[in-house]
């Protein structure tokens, strides 16, 4: 459909045109428990800044009814082509249209989503609109500069609750009329409808009073812990209203956890919706708990950054996206009372690696990206986007200090409230709260690709005395085909100097805070100090580096990775550790080595949970093939020894528990998990639970150990959407050609699951271990993406184009193949972006695998 992929010049000339006042949207949902289609009726009013000027209007629907512009019934086949609906002959001043059309209920996660609960079979809406799918609901003008107010009223099934950005009204013969909203984007609007759960409470201080509720279905009410969200909630509101100077801009704030979410959360204006995943129904670590306080903070943040205050284009997508990201991890590092007031460890660990990986693939590009049209923005919400982004803020507030940064943001508000900004508009906003002029530090950082790498050179004399201390910068070749040149940039960092005790202990004696700019920046202050067991820069994990460590540190660090006293140095060092690996600087036999050596004495969950991903994508990945085998079985082994050592009901235990079954091989191995399951065998603290009994179940399936009847039974046990989730990854996940052939048929050959199954089919399809039946299908992803991507919706086609590419297949054949396509298959560029994205992947796979193989 040419007509969805609005450009921005299309958009700007449109924004020059018209100014809309507001819409008035009329739903008759009273049929979706059967689904199908539903009645539109949206009257949405306008002024044109022309007479006889024309324009369009956005509408993704299988039949329109009826167009009317200025009282003036317009021929739909005339006017409603390409998922538009054309307007000529306008007013200067006020127009007046009125759209009625039918419109499909998805199950793909956008527009108005319709789920069936196989609990209660009872069906479960939720709107997603980012970025352009509010057109898939009623007419709009879908872009985030032409601001209204919207007034919706719907008509739902007796007994449903509808929720929207206007507090709930009492409904009237089952219609419910909400008031109107303050002047907001499309893409914030939202309607949640069902037979939803609920709990409600308030936000009180200082005389403000905000409702809050929190929803989730009836099947997962009694997991629902409303009580430590609520919590989380109202330390966000504590912080950020006292941080921004601005009041919470909407009339109430409710949390709803929705089935089948593409992403983690949505900042729908004063009705966020979040996967109901993060409603926990088995036992997780705490690292779960604070990814879930920090999705909800996220998206409370998006309150003001995006939703008061919203992006012109969607260039300018990281002035909400980093700021929400920085705000909210800022928020759990704060505010007084915050139970993760480590959070830049997991920062530093996990986010911050996604952002060094995405800054290193060929479609890297700057924060202030260049967004051409939707297709581009559609695969813009990367690491760049967030981690990135959110790391250069948390180097700006190091640059400025966080009060003039805070004030900054302050003024940006009240001059910007309820309109549309640039980036300018921030600069501007901060240069003045600072003193500082920010064009230049703009101009390298937030326009600017690419990544820069950090090496310190020290020299020492005979005694051990620091007799020259730099800093060398480099900044890397962008890769192939990327587009810009490298650039160094100035970075505001702290060098941590360590030494260790009489125990054993790495503990920070000095720490130099500096800017380094250039090339080699000398640090004379550090001339004459005893020479540390490690020096490490950017400590405090101010700026956005890759950081090497120095010779001997790098030894030191080998030996005693563990024994630093705090929690964020040691994971500087393992994501830096990690950043070699991938780069092919450390083989993967000594990232193991490493692991094996520290993870025993690394407290932090996070920590320890990413290092498990880590160490397990080396070895899919990055080992050696010779060696690979040797390795698994090295980790295996290591993994099971660490779940018997673990104190009982930890969250260690857990962690290694999973971790295990993730790789378990050998038949004594593969017997424990069956026992664990079966329950003939018990580890003491260990409860194997409905989440990890479907982890055993996976592996089992697809090691054989399991067929169809069993996971069949299994989900006898667990008749819910979770449920069949999971029953789904592990029929895909068997090791036979026939599970394979009815997977691939199921996602590739037909377009019916629904996106969380088809999801979690692909994830049983692709097996690490399983590389010989994968094989084949190589050839088949080529010669299908292409037709799957033109013909179903963006989030299932992106889902087969990344999870299908045969990432697996490291090899000079399967690089050969993507460049015959992409030579020849003329994608669109966000399909050729994803492609090249997976095939910069293998690329880097085998120059890793070169450099296991020379340090066997």
């Amino acid at each position: 459909m040419p007509g969805t992929n609005l450009t921005r010049e299309e958009a700007q000339q449109r924004a020059r045109l018209l100014t809309v006042d507001s819409y008035e949207i009329d739903l008759d949902l009273s049929g979706a428990q059967e689904g199908g289609t539903y009645r539109s009726e949206t009257t949405v009013r306008f002024a044109s800044a022309e007479a006889n000027a024309e324009t369009f209007i956005d509408l993704v629907a299988p039949a329109v009814h009826e167009v009317v512009l200025n009282g003036k019934p317009l021929d739909v086949a005339a006017v409603f082509r390409d998922s538009r609906i054309a307007l000529k002959h306008l007013r200067e001043g006020g127009n007046e249209l009125k759209v009625v059309a039918d419109c499909s209920y998805t199950n793909t996660g956008e527009g108005l989503h319709r789920f069936v609960d196989p609990v209660d079979e009872q069906a479960y809406l939720y709107t997603q609109f980012e970025v352009p799918d509010a057109r898939r609901v009623f007419a709009s003008f879908e872009q985030p500069d032409l601001k209204a107010a919207f007034t919706f009223t719907v008509k739902a099934p007796e007994g449903w609750t509808v929720v929207s950005n206007s507090p709930t009204p009492e409904p009237e013969d089952n219609v419910w009329r909400f008031e109107p909203t303050p002047r907001m984007s499309t893409y914030v609007t939202a309607l949640i409808v069902g037979p939803y759960h609920s709990v409600h409470s308030s936000y009180e201080k200082d005389g403000q009073t905000v409702p809050l509720g929190i929803y989730c279905r009836p099947s997962l009410a009694e997991f629902l812990d409303a009580d430590a969200i609520f919590d989380v909630t109202r330390q966000g509101f504590d912080w950020f209203q006292e941080k921004f100077d601005y009041a919470y801009p909407f009339a109430k704030y409710d949390q709803l956890f929705v089935p089948e979410f593409n992403a983690g959360a949505m900042e729908n204006a004063g009705a966020v919706t979040i996967r109901d995943q993060y409603v926990f129904r088995s036992k997780v670590t705490d690292a779960a708990y604070e990814v879930r306080a920090e999705t909800i903070l996220h998206e409370l943040a998006h309150m003001w950054f995006g939703d008061l205050v919203t992006m012109e284009w969607w260039n300018d997508l990281w002035l909400n996206e980093s700021f929400a990201t920085y705000t909210s991890i800022a928020c759990q590092a704060y505010a007084p009372g915050s139970k993760w007031p480590h959070s830049w460890t997991t920062f530093a660990n996990s986010m911050k690696t996604w952002a060094y990986r995405q800054d290193q693939l060929p479609s890297t590009h700057p924060i202030m990206a260049e967004i051409r049209d939707l297709d581009d923005v559609l695969v813009n919400f990367d690491g760049i986007t967030y981690a990135k982004g959110a790391s250069v803020l948390k180097q700006l507030v190091a640059y400025v200090g966080m009060d003039e940064f805070f004030r900054g943001v302050q003024a940006y508000f009240k001059a910007h409230a309820f309109g549309n900004t640039r980036l300018s508009d921030l600069l501007g906003a901060l240069e003045e709260t600072s003193g500082r002029d920010l064009k230049t530090w703009s101009k390298a950082w937030l326009e600017t690709a690419g990544i820069n790498i950090l090496r310190p050179e020290i020299t020492t004399d005979d005694s051990g005395a620091v007799t020259a201390f730099a800093v060398r910068q480099e900044a890397p070749a962008l890769p192939a085909g990327a587009k810009g040149e490298p650039v160094l940039r100035p970075h505001r960092i702290a060098i941590g100097l360590y030494d260790l005790d009489e125990s054993g202990k790495l503990v920070r004696r000095e720490r130099v805070e500096l800017d380094v700019e250039g090339e080699l920046t000398d640090v004379p202050q550090l001339v004459g100090t005893a020479r540390p067991a490690v020096v490490l820069l950017n400590d405090d994990d101010l700026s956005y580096a890759k950081v090497r460590l120095d010779e001997v540190s790098l030894r030191n660090v080998t030996q005693h990775l563990g024994d630093f006293t705090e929690s964020l140095p040691r994971a500087l060092c393992w994501a830096s550790a990690w950043d070699m690996t991938r780069d092919g600087e450390l083989a993967t036999r000594d990232y193991l080595a490493l692991v094996l050596s520290g993870i025993g004495k690394e407290s932090d969950i996070g920590v320890v949970q990413s290092l498990h991903r880590q160490v397990k994508l080396a070895l899919d990945l990055y080992a050696a093939p010779a060696w690979r085998e040797a390795g698994l079985t090295q980790w295996t082994d290591a993994t099971l020894a660490h779940l018997r050592a673990a104190e009982p009901g930890s969250d260690h235990q857990l962690a290694w528990a999973r971790a295990f079954a993730a790789t378990a091989r050998t038949p004594q191995q593969l017997d424990l998990l069956q026992a664990l399951l079966d329950g003939t065998q018990a580890i003491e603290g260990l409860a194997v639970d409905t989440e990890l009994r479907w982890a055993f179940v996976e592996r089992l399936a697809a090691t054989g150990v399991l067929d169809e009847d069993d996971i069949a039974g299994e989900y006898e046990r667990d008749r819910t959407a979770a449920g069949e989730r999971h029953a789904a990854t592990a029929r895909a996940a068997r090791p036979t050609a026939e599970a394979k052939a009815d997977a691939w048929a199921s996602v590739v050959e037909s377009d019916k699951l629904p996106n969380a199954v088809q999801e979690s089919v692909i994830a049983g399809f692709v097996q690490t271990d399983q590389r010989e039946l994968l094989a084949p299908y190589a050839e088949k992803y080529f010669a299908a993406v292409k037709g799957v991507w033109e013909s179903r919706s963006h989030e299932m086609a992106q889902q087969v184009a990344i999870g299908l590419y045969p990432a697996l297949l490291v090899s000079q054949e399967t690089l050969d193949a993507t460049d015959a396509w992409l030579a020849s298959a003329d994608p669109n560029a966000a399909l050729r972006r994803l492609v090249s994205e997976s095939r910069a992947g293998v690329e880097r796979a085998l120059k890793a695998q070169a450099a296991d193989a020379a340090a066997g």
